[in-house]
């Protein structure tokens, strides 16, 4: 499964949910490839019951922990784990209930937009503004370095290009 596919996943299992980092990047026009898929996603208790399910049909694991440990995806795992990195049967999956740079949920929501697959996946991903925001907050260097691309494309939109 590829990381649209993980998308079409999560959209299928109706989990509320924003696409953060390199896959919102793309959809915004950024030319680097990202290996994972990072979501912020809604705690209501509702959504973290089909997340959790949907974690564990993926048989999603901490990345980073010896295969074999002890490891329960339920809805209290979510519930304490602000940021989890996964790996799962479909790829690698990064959990965040907030975004730096940008607050929890319900702002990252609202500085969401939806974007469309040609194949019909409807989904939202992190305004490009705000995931300039983002990038700057984490003061990573993988994320200070897509920086210049992000801001030419965000040149590009307030132009009208």
């Amino acid at each position: 499964m590829s990381l649209l596919g993980m998308v079409r996943g999560l959209t299928d299992a109706r989990i509320d949910f924003v696409v953060i980092g390199g896959v919102a990047g793309r959809a915004h026009g950024a030319t680097r490839v990202t290996d994972d898929l990072d979501i912020c996603y809604s705690r209501e208790r509702a959504n973290l019951e089909r997340l959790a399910n949907l974690l564990d049909v993926w048989h999603a694991y901490p990345r980073g922990i010896e295969p074999g440990l002890p490891f329960i995806m339920d809805r209290r795992t979510l519930e304490n784990s602000p940021v989890l990195t996964l790996t799962t049967d479909h790829g690698s999956l990064d959990l965040l209930d907030q975004v730096n740079g940008v607050g929890d949920f319900t702002a990252v929501s609202g500085a969401s937009v939806v974007v469309a697959t040609s194949d019909g996946i409807r989904f939202r991903v992190l305004g490009l503004e705000s995931l300039i925001r983002a990038k700057r907050a984490t003061k990573r260097k993988k994320d200070l370095d897509q920086l210049p691309e992000l801001l030419a494309l965000l040149q590009l939109k307030t132009e009208g290009g």
